[in-house]
């Protein structure tokens, strides 16, 4: 399932025109899909960032944004259009949430990418 996805992604960008990168577009998109971005909360690579530590009624508790850039690309669809406390809903496009996969798998990417190359 993986790796079709990951074709579909190569495909795609591989066949946009655009004056920025798909690089430059999943970057904005992660620092700002609407108003908040992604890394204030889930770290520059989706590592999870604290966030807050508190006390509620005399417990000390942490609040933290959870790592994301191990998320396989299922469970980050369906956490990305769950209600979740803390989490803003953001309503993204089925286009968005793979872009932001991709902003967080990029390497991983572009390493399948050159295979393919070199396998031509």
């Amino acid at each position: 399932m993986r790796g079709v996805f990951i074709l579909f992604l190569a495909f795609v960008f591989s066949h946009a025109e655009s004056f920025i990168t798909k690089e430059e577009y999943a970057a904005g998109l992660y620092h700002n899909p609407r108003g908040v971005g992604c890394h204030l909360c889930h770290g520059e690579s989706g590592e999870g960032k604290l966030i807050a530590r508190y006390k509620d009624k005399g417990e000390k508790k942490i609040f933290a944004g959870a790592a994301i850039q191990k998320l396989p690309f299922r469970e980050f669809y369906i956490q990305l259009n769950s209600r979740i406390l803390g989490m803003p809903r953001y309503y993204l496009t089925d286009t968005e949430i793979q872009t932001l996969y991709y902003y967080l798998h990029r390497e991983e990417f572009q390493r399948a990418a050159q295979q393919r190359r070199k396998t031509k």
